[in-house]
């Protein structure tokens, strides 16, 4: 008999359940908005990172849809070979035009933006300087660079800059990378610093605000507006998978960085692009966001009465400056029993552990959306404390 080469995995799958950090993957039987149905139930819907309710907008469909009538269903190639539309040029100008850049280039995510980007600024001779809660695509995009790694403590620009001083010889490339905003804990990165230390020290500066797009700045702009930093960052990534609604990532920043992407970025090589219909359903919000702000106002304001009540319940939501609202409990196993007592209260919200987040941090992440009523909230904020008094959490 041939031994079972996979009889780890069960053990692995095994270890994720007794430890109370099993994915129970939920299944949405209808579009994303502030309520959605599961298992034929309407549910609150706190966990989608669709910030301003634009995944189910009306004029992104009708855009979407025309576009499959124009162009078809898919791009039919990689962008260099056959693969490249009016769309996607389209979607790409007006991306950077949005971010005040030179040039933009759109891929299949944010995730494969850092792929793509971060090898080409960094290789084995140079340096990478990271914040230690940096998101999974940076530490895999750093991985793939090959260069010298040197994390610096969350937030800390002191570390930073201790570590610039220790590698002030070297003679290769050097690059400070950081979230915008960090999607866990929903703080924001210390840009202006960065931008300081990467002048003073000669080093290239990277932004990766997938959580930031369509949050911060001025009718969304991200963070780098948001601090009106100019171009002081010099490489923005960015995603169109959450606040605009639609699915992809993107690139912003210098015309010759881009034109370099298109020529050696991996991704965007050896892997289609975005549908048509993706692209212009991209286009559409980006063009909502540019003609007014409202939907940005309308979440802030939601986000601040919501985490406003949770503070009064006594609930710990730690150290978010942002929309995203940990609801810290701590214990894994009461953490996931808080989802699922919410759940049966018809409140979508899922709970987060290690090593998403560190061992004795986990949380339930609500995720607050423009799409969400007054009322939405304060049938929320009365659910959780039913349920936090429940399992005395409050």
């Amino acid at each position: 008999m041939n031994k079972d080469v996979l009889a780890f995995v069960d053990e692995q799958l095994e270890e994720l359940k007794t430890n109370k950090l099993y994915n129970d993957i939920r299944v949405l039987e209808s579009s994303q908005g502030s309520w959605v149905t599961i298992d034929g139930k309407e549910k609150l819907n706190m966990c989608s990172n669709n910030y301003l309710g634009l995944a189910a907008d009306g004029d992104l469909v009708r855009a979407a849809c025309e576009a499959t009538e124009k162009y078809g269903v898919g791009p039919g190639a990689v962008r260099t070979i056959a693969g490249t539309m009016s769309i996607h040029g389209e979607l790409e100008k007006t991306l950077a035009e949005f971010k005040g850049r030179e040039a933009s280039v759109v891929l299949q995510s944010g995730f494969n933006a850092n792929l793509a980007v971060i090898p080409l600024l960094v290789g084995p001779d140079d340096l990478i300087y990271s914040d230690e809660l940096n998101h999974a695509s940076i530490i895999d995009g750093c991985r793939l660079s090959r260069a010298k790694i040197r994390v610096f403590g969350h937030l800390d620009m002191e570390h930073l800059e201790q570590l610039l001083k220790e590698d002030s010889d070297h003679e290769g490339r050097k690059l400070i990378i950081s979230d915008g905003v960090f999607s866990m804990d929903g703080d924001l990165g210390n840009m202006p610093a960065i931008a300081d230390l990467a002048e003073r020290y000669g080093c290239v500066s990277m932004v990766d605000d997938a959580h930031g797009e369509g949050v911060l700045g001025s009718h969304g702009r991200g963070i780098v507006d948001h601090y009106g930093l100019g171009e002081r960052i010099d490489v923005e990534v960015g995603t169109l998978s959450k606040a605009l609604g639609c699915v992809g990532g993107f690139v912003a920043g210098d015309a010759r960085l881009i034109e370099y992407i298109k020529q050696r970025g991996r991704p965007f090589l050896f892997s289609s692009s975005l549908t048509p219909a993706e692209a212009a359903a991209n286009l559409a919000a980006v063009r909502k966001l540019w003609e007014k702000d409202e939907l940005v106002t309308r979440l802030w304001e939601n986000a601040e009465y919501f985490q406003k009540g949770l503070r009064d319940l006594g609930f710990d939501t730690g150290r978010t400056e942002t929309p995203i609202t940990p609801v810290i409990i701590g214990d894994a196993g009461v953490s996931s029993e808080f989802s699922r007592r919410l759940f049966e209260a018809d409140i979508f919200a899922q709970s987060i552990g290690f090593p998403t987040v560190p061992q004795g941090k986990a949380r339930i992440r609500v995720m607050i959306s423009a799409a969400h009523s007054r009322e939405d909230l304060d049938f929320a904020l009365k659910t959780f404390a039913e349920v936090g008094r429940e399992l005395e959490i409050i």
